[in-house]
Formats: C-alpha cells, structure tokens, sequence
C-alpha cells in the first residue's frame, strides 16, 4: 500500500499531520480533535499512534479526545512526560521505532522548549519538525538558548537534502518578510517567497518544503553565507553568534 502524508489545518494557524503507512496510521501532534478526526472521517481510516514533538498546548490539547475514540497509543519525548496527557512511550533522541510499518527516528531539537523532539521518517524522506525548524524559520526561544536551537538547527539540516520538512504552522508568509530583510539580495530567496504568496492566495498551506530549499533560503540556516555575515556587521562572529543575532532580529521584527 503507497505511503501518504495528509496535512491537517487546526486552530488559527497549526498544522497536524497524518501518516497512512503500510500498517496503520499516525498523527504528528494533536492540536484539536475535531478537524483530525473529520481528516480521518472522509478517508474511512482509524488512528494508531500519536507521536508528540513538545507539550506546548496547541499540538496537545487534542490527545485526550483522539484516545478517547480511536484507542490509540501516544508517544512523546520523555523530557517533557510530566507536562504531556499522560503517554504510553518517552522516547529520548536516537532512539527507533517502528510506527504504522513506518521506521522512525527521534531527534533531540531542544530551543523552543527544552524537549522538544522531531520525527524522522526516512523511508518517507520526511522529517516532522514542528516548531523546531520551520519554512523560513525557526521556533522561538521560550525555554531554550541561541546555542541549544543552532545546535538542534544543525541536526536537522544534515538529513538528506531531499527530505521534506512538515513544520507546525503556518508562519511562513511572515517569515518571508523577515528573511529578505537578512539576505534582501537574494533571487533564490525573492522566487521563494512569490511562490509562497501565490500558494497562500490559493489557498495552499506552505508549511512543507524541501531540506534543500531550507538551506537555500532560511536565514536560520545559512549564518555561513558572507553576504549574511557582512549586512549584519559581524564577519568574524562565530556561526553560532551570527545564528543568535538573526533569532533576536527576528523576536523585535
């Protein structure tokens, strides 16, 4: 049976995201059960496991209802076990596991809060990062340091430059803006973000995208780049410190 990924709008601007593999279905994080479950309702599936990135309330509030229903196990990360619904798994990065027939991979990317983890599914070439790394951006810093996401940042940027990137929301209009007041030379980075306005003024959501465009044009990602280095005043900073004032430019835009 063909793998499918089923990008699921909840909220104001969250994304959950649903994984039909060979032996079942997943969910990436729950904002709110209703728009899931209508997702799962039109295409006749049930639910198997929930796989939680961080326990911020708007990927989680959904949990208790989906269980409630489907019966499904949950799995989170265990540094976070005691602020999630309660869990039937805490997993820790590095560690594997096998979900809907599918192998996944948990990646620690602490910054936005401090255990905050992504999901790696290879066989699928699509890694879950929700507010880790996001199209043309990255989390804010509610709990984490500058040094904790550059470091979370380079974990994920040294997948596979195919691997589609399925963040949390719908930031990425916003995200664009700031980013061509960091690299505002850019023609890769300009044909970006035309791609981006025509995908929202049809109604498209542009929170997926590929790795390689990530590292083409997220300011986050590219603190090496000397043109960045130079508009910023800082080109004998370190690539984390150039990292750092990106993310506080980005907090004051």
């Amino acid at each position: 049976m063909p793998m499918e990924i089923v990008t699921v709008p909840c909220l104001d601007d969250n994304y959950a995201y649903l994984v039909k593999g060979p032996d079942g279905v997943c969910l990436i994080d729950a904002p709110d059960a209703p728009p899931i479950e209508a997702a799962l309702d039109a295409r006749g599936w049930g639910l198997d496991t929930i796989l939680v990135t961080h326990h911020h309330w708007d990927h989680v509030d959904g949990i208790g209802p989906l269980r409630a229903r489907y019966g499904c196990r949950v799995i989170g990360p265990a540094a976070e076990a005691d602020k999630i619904p309660p869990m039937d798994q805490a997993v820790r990065g590095e560690d594997s596991l096998q979900v809907a027939g599918l192998a996944v991979r948990v990646i620690d990317v602490p910054g936005h809060t401090l255990g905050h983890v992504a999901f790696y599914m290879p066989e699928a070439e699509a890694v879950f990062t929700a507010d880790s790394l996001m199209a043309l951006g990255c989390g804010r810093l509610f709990e984490g340091t500058p040094a904790m996401m550059w470091d979370s940042l380079q974990r994920l940027a040294a997948l596979p430059p195919e691997t589609i990137v399925y963040s949390g929301h719908e930031y990425t209009t916003s995200n664009a803006k700031f980013a061509l007041t960091i690299e505002p030379d850019s023609a890769t980075l300009k044909s970006r973000v035309d791609a981006i306005a025509k995908a929202r003024t049809e109604g498209r959501p542009t929170a997926a995208c590929m790795l390689s465009e990530e590292l083409a044009t997220n300011p986050f990602l590219r603190p090496h780049v000397p043109a960045i280095r130079a508009g910023l005043g800082m080109t004998k900073a370190t690539d984390a410190e150039v990292f750092a004032e990106i993310r506080a430019r980005k907090d004051r835009f």
